[in-house]
């Protein structure tokens, strides 16, 4: 199963996380995108989630990544995590308005 999730600043992401922690889903599997990448990797060891690496979007689209830019990046991520070309597309303009989103997995 998987959620997705919509917020304006970093206070409604951690209400989120906890709620989505309660709901059953391992903080190690709550993902948190921003369109800047510094306020997305603050936010992801702030929170304490799970980050992007090799095991979640594989060796290639990884490599693929440090040459796209970044919305083409934040699409790829969103579509590693199991999310549709369209669902990709539509949460990174809710990233460009300056929102973060939330994807939650209960896979392992």
């Amino acid at each position: 199963m998987m959620k997705v999730e919509v917020v304006e600043n970093g206070v409604q992401a951690t209400e989120k996380i906890n709620s989505l922690e309660a709901a059953g889903f391992g903080k190690e599997n709550i993902y948190i995108f921003a369109h800047d990448e510094d306020r997305s990797e603050h936010l992801t060891d702030a929170t304490e989630t799970g980050g992007m690496g090799f095991k979640e979007q594989g060796f290639f689209d990884s490599i693929g990544n440090m040459f796209k830019s970044r919305g083409d990046e934040l699409r790829n991520k969103f579509e590693s995590l199991g999310l549709s070309k369209q669902e990709a597309e539509q949460y990174e303009v809710e990233l460009d308005k300056g929102r973060l989103v939330l994807v939650a997995s209960d896979e392992k």
